[in-house]
């Protein structure tokens, strides 16, 4: 679990979220330290580390709505560690953290990936269309650094390039 420990690291895992966003030419929402930091104080990210201390890899959770939904956002690996399984470690371990935090609340991820869809499909999220997601507007205030983001205010919030998938706990499949 990230804590106030680790916010020495808050300018990498912006930069390596700017970077791959800029890379792949898809949808990722910056996220400012500022924000990365109070997630980190909060007990409400995850961070890994390399048995040598380099940073690896880190997400996060939101509530919405009055914890009726949480989002896990912001998963990024640092390029010397992708393609090893860490991504899928940190998911399982954000997922956990927002069953433990938010047990009754509805979890919800968008992304444009295959590979965090198989991620969150393994651990009982389905497809959605975006109005099973919150409704809160400082959470889709958060898609304005996207690059999609034209697509999404065009289409009135109802859908974009990302895929919205849920995990709704009165469906649970697992825990």
């Amino acid at each position: 679990m990230a804590n106030v420990n680790h916010v020495f690291w808050l300018n990498e895992i912006s930069n390596t979220t700017l970077s791959s966003a800029l890379a792949r030419g898809t949808g990722i929402s910056g996220r400012s330290p500022e924000l990365l930091e109070e997630k980190m104080k909060k007990g409400e990210a995850v961070i890994a580390f390399a048995s040598d201390g380099t940073w690896a890899g880190f997400s996060f959770i939101s509530a919405w709505n009055n914890g009726e939904y949480v989002s896990n956002s912001g998963l990024i690996v640092a390029p010397q560690f992708r393609h090893t399984g860490l991504a899928k470690k940190i998911k399982q371990k954000i997922f956990w953290l927002s069953r433990q935090k938010y047990p009754q609340a509805k979890i919800f991820s968008l992304t444009t990936g295959l590979a965090v869809m198989k991620m969150n499909h393994e651990l009982g999220f389905e497809p959605v269309t975006y109005s099973e997601l919150t409704t809160d507007d400082a959470f889709w205030e958060n898609c304005k650094s996207c690059v999609n983001c034209s697509i999404l205010m065009s289409k009135e919030r109802k859908n974009c390039l990302c895929t919205a998938m849920l995990y709704n706990p009165k469906r649970e499949k697992f825990l």
